[in-house]
């Protein structure tokens, strides 16, 4: 090391499930590995997450967000083969030769990272939404949202009105009524609510309104959110007149969507391909998750807005293409590889993955 640069075999830039995934399975095959986050801890969105998994044992089913985020951290400890920087956000990415070199701020000076091989799981963003006063104080984002209620306590206000019925927006509304936050109402512009039945039939349950075809035309207040403007829409989503409707909330929240943050790969000029299907733009990757861009893998959102279970398993199948393409390739790994490929496989059968799966083949075919 020579003052704040320094040269790693493998860097990981992302201690999501993903990024963590990966990093333990190169550890567990022998490789040595630098993983970095921006955060002060492990976990990525799992830390914020009180509902329980759902899936097979191996995928933490049973167990909450935050106690497999606890459960990855002490998996790191044990492994002197993993070497963690936290606090450490990577602000640029560059290529020289066959090396990726990493600008990364640490400590609040920066740092230089030269790489052979570099798996990117830096997930996703959430999606905003255009409407009148939304830059009140009081309109969040539902990440934001649950970062304030389930980890540090702190509650937005006492009624609240939920924009989206994805997962994300019905189990955030559910985390909401558990801190004693009323819910006024979840609204989704689309005819269907979009979500799992088990996350919707909880919110009906409690009583909270869920109202489809509707969407909000403005936030109401002066210095802060004090209440909100929803109507019905048409068959073509667009407003319908005379169905406004006033609500009484303390702050909005909204679930419309992730998108991946591939930043560090647009600034390599990587092939990125818009797959709406899969959350925007994305990185084009094979198989094994490699990019256009040799030595440079992904995995998790930033590959394709998922669930945190396959998020696992695609950090997994990254985590073994980068340490063959460092250590050579073994009938141990490419047996493995292969299992996981088909567990992979085996968990987008379900319904709610035909959209992914659309969009997979537009990838794959370099839509």
């Amino acid at each position: 090391m020579k003052g704040n640069d320094i040269e790693r075999k493998i860097t990981i830039i992302g201690a999501g499930p993903a990024g963590l995934k990966a990093a333990i399975t190169i550890a567990d095959l022998g490789g040595e590995v630098l993983l970095v986050d921006e955060n002060p801890y492990v976990g990525g969105q799992l830390v914020k997450q009180t509902h329980k998994f759902f899936g097979s044992k191996e995928l933490y089913c049973g167990l909450r967000g935050f106690e497999i985020a606890k459960i990855f951290e002490e998996e790191i400890k044990k492994r002197s083969n993993i070497e963690l920087f936290l606090n450490a956000c990577a602000v640029g990415l560059y290529l020289e030769n066959n090396k990726k070199i990493v600008a990364l701020v640490k400590n609040e000076k920066l740092m230089k990272i030269t790489t052979d091989v570099l798996i990117i799981a830096t997930g996703a963003y959430e999606n905003f939404l255009l409407f009148e006063n939304n830059d009140l104080p009081g309109v969040y984002g539902a990440g934001a949202v649950q970062t304030l209620v389930n980890q540090y306590g702190v509650r937005p206000g006492k009624s609240c009105l939920m924009v989206g019925s994805g997962n994300i927006g019905l189990i955030v509304a559910y985390q909401l009524l558990q801190a004693d936050i009323e819910v006024k109402a979840v609204i989704e512009i689309l005819p269907k609510v979009t979500g799992w039945y088990v996350h919707y039939a909880k919110l009906k349950r409690c009583g909270v309104p869920i109202l489809t075809s509707h969407t909000i035309l403005k936030a109401i207040g002066k210095d802060e959110v004090e209440g909100a403007v929803i109507c019905k829409v048409n068959r073509n989503l667009k407003p319908i007149k005379g169905t406004e409707k006033r609500l009484k909330v303390d702050f909005i929240c909204l679930a419309v969507g992730l998108t991946p943050f591939t930043d560090l790969l647009w600034q390599i000029n990587a092939k990125l391909l818009y797959i709406p299907e899969l959350g925007g733009f994305v990185p084009y990757y094979d198989e094994n998750y490699e990019t256009s861009i040799p030595g440079i893998f992904v995995c998790g959102d930033v590959s394709g807005i998922e669930e945190a279970s396959t998020a696992m398993i695609e950090g997994e199948i990254a985590g073994i293409s980068a340490y063959e393409k460092i250590y050579g390739k073994r009938k141990e790994t490419e047996a493995l590889k292969e299992k996981k490929k088909k567990e992979l496989f085996a968990l987008r059968k379900g319904p709610h993955s035909k959209k992914i799966l659309i969009g997979l083949k537009k990838l794959k075919n370099g839509y």
